[in-house]
C-alpha cells in the first residue's frame, strides 16, 4: 500500500499522525525494532539460545519478515468472549483450521489462539507458522460473569505441541491481580526455560478506572505501569491497548482514598495529549522499547475497520512499537477482507515514508 493510500485512509488525520514529531521521549533513548533485533537487544539477555531460535522465528515469517517488526492474529475470543458472540457473524471460525488459515493467507508472522485448537491442528502447521498458545483464559460462562483469569493449558503440554511462544493475560488492578501474577510469573519462568517466548496481554480490569468522565482502563499513564509489571516478569512481548487518554493516576488518588505514586513530569514533561506520545510513554515503559510494544486492534466496527486498523499502525509504528496484534477486525468478516485488513496493517510497517516520531 503506498503512503498516498494511507493517508487516503487517515482522512483527516493524515497530518495530525503523520508528521507529528515527539518532544517527550526522544526516540534516539528507544531500542527500536529491526531485522537485527535479536542479534542487537537481546542476544545479552538471559533467554537461552532456543527462546531467541523462537522469537526469530517470528520474526522471520510472514509480510514484515526481517523487519523486526510483527503482525499476529489472535483468536481467543471464543472463550473471552464467548464462542457465539464472536463467531456468529462467521461461523466458519468455530474452526480451529481456519483461524490458522487467515493468519497464513494474511501474511502473519504468527498466530495466537487456545491450547484446545492447536491441539488440533499441530502436526498440520506447527512447522508452518509460529504458534502462539494462549495459557490461561476469563471463563465467561459462570453465573453470574465473573472477570477472573484462570489457567487453561501447561506451559509442558504447549511446548510438545509445537509451539513458539505462550501468551497469557494478567487483569492488573483487579482483586485477583497478585495470584495472576505469581501464575504467569512461574508459567513464563518454564516457558523461557523450554525455549518458548513470552507474550502478556498486559490488561486492566478495575471498576474503580472507569469514572463518570473517562475510561482509564485506557489511560496512558496506567497501563504504562501495567506495562512496567509485565517485563518484570519477563515478558518478552507486551501485547497493550491503545492509550485513549491520560491522567488515572490523577483521578483515582484524592485525600480520601490514596492511590499508587506519581509525578508531575509524567503529564508535563514525558507525554502529551497527542496519541503517538502517549502511546510512546507505553514504549518507555516496556525497557525503551527492549520488550516489544504489540498494540491491539481492538473490536470490529463496521465499515470503518480498515481506516481504524491503519490509525492504530501509524501510532504503533511511529511511537516505536513492534507492530499489532488484530483478530476481531479481521475474523469478524469474510476471510477475503479478513485479510485485506491484515495487509494494510503490515503495509504500514513496511511503508518507510511513516517513520519514527
Amino acid at each position: 500500500m503506498p503512503i498516498k493510500k494511507i493517508t487516503e485512509l487517515l482522512g483527516d488525520k493524515a497530518e495530525y499522525l503523520l508528521n507529528h514529531q515527539s518532544k517527550t521521549i526522544s526516540k534516539d533513548q528507544l531500542h527500536l525494532p529491526g531485522p537485527d533485533f535479536v542479534d542487537r537487544i537481546l542476544i545479552n539477555s538471559d533467554r537461552n539460545p532456543q527462546v531467541l531460535r523462537n522469537l526469530q522465528a517470528m520474526y522471520n515469517n510472514g509480510r514484515l519478515a526481517n523487519t523486526g517488526y510483527l503482525s499476529i492474529l489472535p483468536v481467543d475470543q471464543g472463550i473471552e468472549h464467548s464462542g457465539g458472540a464472536s463467531f456468529a457473524k462467521n461461523p466458519i471460525y468455530f474452526d480451529p483450521e481456519n483461524i490458522i488459515k487467515l493468519a497464513m493467507e494474511g501474511g502473519c508472522n504468527a498466530v495466537a489462539t487456545t491450547y484446545g485448537g492447536f491441539g488440533f491442528m499441530a502436526r498440520k502447521y506447527a512447522h508452518k507458522i509460529p504458534f502462539i498458545v494462549k495459557v490461561n483464559h476469563n471463563e465467561f460462562l459462570t453465573y453470574p460473569n465473573k472477570f477472573d483469569q484462570i489457567m487453561f493449558a501447561s506451559i509442558k503440554a504447549s511446548w510438545n505441541l509445537g509451539a513458539a511462544a505462550v501468551g497469557a493475560t494478567i487483569y492488573f488492578g483487579s482483586d485477583e491481580s497478585a495470584r495472576q501474577i505469581q501464575e504467569v510469573s512461574k508459567a513464563f519462568e518454564m516457558a523461557h526455560e523450554l525455549g518458548m517466548a513470552t507474550i502478556l496481554w498486559c490488561y486492566l480490569r478495575n471498576p474503580a478506572f472507569k469514572t463518570k468522565e473517562k475510561d482509564f482502563h485506557v489511560s496512558a499513564d496506567l497501563t504504562g505501569q501495567a506495562n512496567h509489571l509485565g517485563v518484570t516478569i519477563e515478558a518478552d512481548i507486551i501485547k497493550q491497548k491503545l492509550p485513549e487518554n491520560n491522567g488515572g493516576y490523577l483521578a483515582l488518588n484524592t485525600k480520601e482514598s490514596p492511590y499508587g505514586k506519581n509525578d508531575k513530569r509524567i503529564y508535563e514533561e514525558l507525554t502529551t495529549d497527542h496519541p503517538i506520545d502517549l502511546c510512546r510513554y507505553q514504549v518507555a515503559n516496556c525497557y525503551m522499547g527492549r520488550a516489544g510494544l504489540i498494540n491491539s486492534g481492538g473490536a470490529s466496527s463496521g465499515a470503518s475497520d480498515m481506516a481504524e486498523a491503519v490509525a492504530t499502525a501509524v501510532v504503533n509504528k511511529r511511537a516505536g512499537g513492534m507492530g499489532l496484534i488484530s483478530g476481531r477486525k479481521a475474523f469478524q468478516r469474510p476471510m477475503k477482507e479478513g485479510v485485506e485488513i491484515l495487509n494494510a496493517i503490515q503495509d504500514v510497517y513496511l511503508d518507510k515514508d511513516v517513520t519514527i516520531a
